[in-house]
């Protein structure tokens, strides 16, 4: 008999009851803090055409030729300094934000819903996790890429592992993917209350800063959303907020090689504004829905000493939703509104809280 090209379900996993399901997607993160590991980590990544846009045959030549003799052991070096006893903060805290969401979602729908967690890069992986549902009785499957900007870097990249993965399967659930939520009300409550409290804590810098992880510039004017929402994201905040342009600003880090990004760069913006004699400076990033090493190392560590060197006295990073009950209430009400439908959801509103 010739090799089918598709993947069935194990067993007798297709007679169990029905169910919906919702898979959140984060970034990825390598195994370990160790150059080994980056070096499994980046070579996925960074082989994804998606995020990085050149011909192939080059590409090829610049990562395996110097890329990756290079920036794994730099990148390890980075992830040791945010490392945890319970591993990588942004698998620690993607699971725990998937294991809430878990049980803020039992509160309201009617039938039995699966929440369950993926990597774009590394493990789980896209695959692993909708063959895993599936053989769990999925058959309505909604993607949350954990991305509330939308670029063809990240939500794109996802909405690919998403499709490859369904062109393997022999029979497919139905399918519904969350294309961005950034300027979705109950998100930007989310982001302005999580500050608020925060300040109420702590007291209120001089300026806020939100620095939106970057991407090339020639990517936005191939016809990429992002910067565009990256900006509406950032004014809708401003105004919940109530504060003027003198008191927030936007900029995007996290750039590499030398081509344009997307600008103003963050590492400028601090170093400049310590120069202008800010002396007090509080940075978000609300690009980012789980605290990771672009967060907590490039932002809490390296840019916090470039603003202390540029003459500024303390920056402080505000931290990222996480599993806060302020982003559990604003998922759990996206994915509400996005599952309508459904029979698992047919008695509640669109709506929580």
């Amino acid at each position: 008999m010739p090799r089918s090209h598709y993947t069935g379900l194990a067993g007798q996993s297709y007679d169990q009851p029905a169910q919906a399901g919702v898979l959140l997607v984060n970034l990825g993160t390598p195994d370990a803090p160790t150059a080994p590991a980056l070096r499994r980590y980046l070579g996925e990544f960074l082989a994804d055409p998606r995020v990085i846009e050149y011909p192939r045959w080059l590409w090829r030549l610049i990562l395996h030729g110097v890329i990756l003799r290079i920036r794994p052991a730099r990148s390890a070096r980075a992830y040791a300094h945010i490392w945890t006893a319970e591993g990588s903060p942004l698998r620690v805290g993607s699971e725990k934000l998937a294991t809430a969401l878990q049980t803020e979602l039992r509160r309201h729908p009617s039938g039995p819903v699966r929440v369950a967690l993926a990597m774009r890069y590394g493990a789980p992986s896209v695959r692993a996790s909708i063959e895993q549902m599936q053989r769990e009785g999925v058959r309505r499957l909604l993607v949350l890429p954990l991305y509330p900007q939308y670029s063809g870097t990240s939500t794109g990249s996802v909405i690919d592992a998403v499709a490859a993965t369904f062109k393997q399967l022999r029979w497919p659930p139905e399918l519904r993917i969350v294309n961005d939520y950034h300027d979705d009300p109950g998100h930007i409550e989310a982001l302005a209350s999580s500050i608020e409290r925060w300040w109420a804590a702590r007291g209120r810098g001089e300026k806020l800063l939100l620095s939106f992880h970057g991407i090339p510039q020639r990517y936005v004017d191939a016809g990429d959303p992002y910067f565009r929402q990256c900006q509406v994201t950032a004014r809708k905040l401003q105004a919940r907020l109530g504060l003027d342009d003198e008191q927030l600003m936007v900029s995007f880090q996290s750039r590499v090689g030398r081509e344009p990004w997307l600008q103003p760069y963050t590492d400028a913006t601090v170093r400049q504004l310590a120069a202008d004699g800010v002396k007090q400076l509080d940075v978000a990033c609300p690009g980012f829905a789980v605290d990771c090493l672009e967060t907590l190392e490039e932002i809490a560590m390296q840019n916090r000493d470039f603003f202390i060197a540029a003459g500024g006295e303390t920056l402080r990073y505000i931290p990222a939703l996480n599993h806060g009950e302020e982003q559990l209430a604003s998922l759990a009400a996206l994915i509400l509104r996005h599952t309508q439908g459904w029979p698992e959801f047919a008695r509640h509103p669109a709506s929580v809280g």
